[in-house]
Formats: C-alpha cells, sequence, structure tokens
C-alpha cells in the first residue's frame, strides 16, 4: 500500500520551517519540518530542544505565550564579512608556504580522521549541555582571569534567553564564539575587542553574548551558527517579525573595522528595527484602547447591572407589599367570617325571651355606640353572659364592647375572670325589672 502523502505546508509554517533551518543550521528539510512537527510549529521551542537534543535534558528556555517567530522569504541575504590571514610576500616567504604546505596538508588531514574516528568512540562530550547558564558564567569568569575586566558587558544567561529578551526589547544581539585554540583569538580579544572604543560602542548599541565553542552550550551554538573560522560574530535582530541573523563577521578585525561593519549592517536593517517598533507602539497602543473599551464597557455593564438589580429589588418590594395587603384583606376576611359565625351560633344558642307577663322578666332596653336602641326581656336568675351573648349575636353591636349602668355608672361583669369564673345573674347584679344599659364600644381600645 502506498505511503500517505505528506500535508501540502501553509505559507505560515514554511515561513518558520525555512526560519528554523536558517537559525539551526540544519541542511535537511525533512528534518526541519519533523522537528517543528513535534513542537506543533512553536520555532522557539523548536530551537531550543534542537539545542539539546544531543543532550537528552529539557529545555532551559520557557518561551513566553507570544506570538511565534515569522521568517521573511522575500529577503534571505545575510551581510558576510570575512577577513582572510595576509598572504606570504616575497621569495622567502612563498618557499616557506610552499615548503610547510604538505606538512600542514598531513598534518590537518590526519588530525580530522583521528576526530572522526574518536567521534565514534566516545561522543564528544560538548554534546551533553546539563547546565547552559553555568557554561556562559565559567566561560566569563576565565576570559576575565586572561583578559581583565575591561570588555563589553557579557549576557549572563543562556542563548536562548538572549534572543528572547533581544526581540522583547528590539535590540540587536551580537553573538561572539570564542574560539580558544584558533591563532588569532588572543590577538582579538586583547588588541579589538577590549578596547575602549569597541567597549563603549558594544555596551551602549547593543546585548552581547559569547560563550567558548569549547563549552557545550558555545558549541551548540556553533552548530547552529556554522561559523567557518574565527573569530566569529553575528548579528542578530527582530526583522519582519522574526529573530534573523542579518550580519556574519568572520577572521581577526580591527577595532575600527568592526565598528565600520557593525554600523553598516545596524544602518541597512535599522528601518526593519523601526517598523518593529512603530508596528509593536501601535499594538500596545490598540491594546490601551481595547482595555480602556473593555473596562468602559465592564462599566456600562455593572451599571446596567446594578440598574437591573434596583429594580429587581422594587419589584419585589412591590410584590411583597401587594402580598402583605392581599394577606391583610384575607385575614380580615377570615375574621369577619369567623366573627360572623360566632356570632350565628351565639343567637342560636340565646335562651327563649320570656313574655312580658313573666313574674321574673326584666325589660332592658340597650343603647348601642350608633345611637341605636334594641329592647328585650330576660329572667332575673339568668346570668349576665346571657345579656352579653345577646348584644354580641347583632350586628350592630362592636366586636368588642362592654355593659354600662348609667346611675350609678359602672361595668357590668358579663365576662368571667379569674377572680369570678361565674358572672352573676341579673338578680345580684341588682338589676330591676325594668334598665336602660349602654353599650360601649371597645374596639378601638
Amino acid at each position: 500500500m502506498a505511503a500517505p502523502e505528506e500535508q501540502e505546508l501553509s505559507q505560515a509554517q514554511t515561513e518558520k520551517l525555512l526560519q528554523f533551518q536558517d537559525l539551526t543550521g540544519l541542511e535537511s528539510m525533512e528534518q526541519c519540518r519533523r522537528t517543528l512537527q513535534q513542537h506543533n510549529w512553536n520555532i522557539e521551542a523548536a530551537v531550543q530542544d534542537r539545542l539539546n537534543e544531543q543532550e537528552g535534558v529539557p529545555s532551559v528556555f520557557n518561551p513566553p505565550p507570544s506570538r511565534p517567530l515569522q521568517v521573511n522569504t522575500a529577503d534571505h541575504r545575510v551581510y558576510s564579512y570575512i577577513v582572510s590571514r595576509p598572504q606570504p610576500r616575497g621569495l622567502i616567504g612563498w618557499s616557506y608556504y610552499l615548503i610547510m604546505l604538505p606538512f600542514r596538508f598531513t598534518y590537518y588531514t590526519l588530525l580530522d580522521i583521528f576526530r572522526f574516528a574518536l567521534r565514534w568512540v566516545r561522543p564528544d562530550p560538548r554534546g551533553r549541555v546539563t547546565d547552559p547558564v553555568g557554561d556562559v558564567v565559567s566561560f566569563i569568569h576565565s576570559f576575565e582571569e586572561k583578559y581583565g575586566r575591561s570588555h563589553p558587558v557579557f549576557y549572563q544567561g543562556t542563548y536562548s534567553q538572549a534572543l528572547n529578551d533581544a526581540k522583547r526589547e528590539l535590540r540587536y544581539l551580537l553573538v561572539y564564539l570564542h574560539g580558544e585554540d584558533h591563532q588569532d583569538t588572543d590577538q582579538f580579544c586583547r588588541t579589538t575587542l577590549c578596547t575602549e572604543e569597541v567597549v563603549t560602542f558594544l555596551n551602549t548599541r547593543m546585548l552581547f553574548w559569547a560563550c567558548s565553542t569549547s563549552r557545550p552550550e558555545g558549541y551548540r551554538v556553533s552548530q547552529a551558527l556554522r561559523e567557518n573560522t574565527y573569530p566569529f560574530l553575528a548579528m542578530i535582530m527582530l526583522k519582519d517579525r522574526k529573530m534573523t541573523v542579518v550580519g556574519r563577521l568572520e577572521g581577526l578585525i580591527l577595532p575600527e573595522d568592526l565598528i565600520n561593519q557593525l554600523n553598516f549592517i545596524m544602518e541597512a536593517n535599522q528601518s526593519y528595527l523601526m517598523s518593529e517598533r512603530r508596528e509593536r507602539e501601535e499594538r500596545n497602543q490598540t491594546q490601551v484602547l481595547r482595555a480602556q473599551q473593555d473596562e468602559a464597557y465592564l462599566e456600562s455593564l455593572r451599571a446596567d447591572q446594578e440598574k437591573d438589580r434596583r429594580k429587581r429589588e422594587e419589584l419585589e418590594k412591590v410584590r411583597a407589599e401587594e402580598e402583605k395587603v392581599r394577606q391583610t384583606v384575607l385575614a380580615e376576611e377570615r375574621r369577619r367570617r369567623t366573627l360572623e359565625e360566632e356570632k350565628e351560633r351565639k343567637s342560636e344558642c340565646l335562651p327563649p325571651e320570656p313574655s312580658a307577663d313573666h313574674p321574673d322578666s326584666v325589660k332592658i332596653v340597650f343603647k348601642l355606640p350608633n345611637d341605636t336602641r334594641v329592647e328585650r326581656r330576660f329572667l332575673f336568675e339568668q346570668s349576665l353572659t346571657v345579656i352579653y351573648d345577646f348584644l354580641f349575636s347583632l350586628k350592630e353591636t362592636p366586636e368588642k364592647f362592654q355593659i354600662v349602668t348609667n346611675f350609678p355608672r359602672r361595668v357590668l361583669p358579663c365576662l368571667p375572670t379569674a377572680d369570678q369564673p361565674n358572672p352573676p345573674s341579673l338578680k345580684e347584679a341588682g338589676l330591676s325589672r325594668s334598665e336602660v344599659l349602654f353599650v360601649q364600644d371597645l374596639t378601638d381600645d
């Protein structure tokens, strides 16, 4: 069965693929693509893990959750400045050069064969990076012991961290790979790198990262940048929204020439850096404006929510008042219905009215609070409670009342109390055969 065709890359993925190849120096496009796919096309994480590939340890660089780097496919040109060693002069010089040529060729050939064989027997220890920051700090200390403390300010971090800071701060990053065994390294450090004019220029214009290729961190950066000779300098900057190598300086170079070449590279790429700064400022302003708009929207939303809350509270209050009134009305209706039922029950329980010629009959005229007069006959032996029940059963009688005499004025004890559980009879109360009693309203009391 035929293997499935690989999915075609998008334009953004193609740009990332080219940038990854430029930063790592890998020649196999298939390997570059596979590495990026393993890292979900996050180019910063892929570059760091490519540098850690031979050591098998986690990356020390954690990329921020920002937009991944991209590469500009329209311009892959890198400015290169290579300083060749001076050619031999005169008959004696050329004679010495020709005599030594076979010996040098044999020496370097045997050395390459030895190194190639050694890699099969014992892997290069520089391939295992266990402490990249420690490699950089250790190089700085050894550099100061040999050349003094008058030197450019070294970036004390990993190569990936320096790339990230240069990108965030929109600054140039100058990478220096220190070849300890190269014949021009010592002269370059003493007569060029540590001179006052170079130190001042580098400290004020860019970030400066350096490490020895004899140390694991410097070695893997060397594998990524693929230098040809030493001293080696690479200028890196954010160009078209991606970190790009824009200049390479190789070979022994004088201080004045170094500053001129770096100025030339910076001037040639200054427009890209300014464009990035403008775009970043515009993005920041857009973010600020968006944040202000979001805050205004949230404030408006909070005001609307507060208004809705107050409206709901008012509606709840109105509904509560309405419910309270409804419950009051219902309670009043129940009370009135209960009162009517009680009046009806009292009326049914009243003893029959005696006749006018009954010897023990008592004629009583009741004057109600509404000036209505009611007349009825009772018996002397009946309790005052009967009088009270009769008045209570009348519709015109208030809900609460008491019965009083006029002369002398006294309240008749018609209802049982703790001191007098059995109210007296009409005779015991001192009523005569014909009485006028007054009904006093106690409802308001």
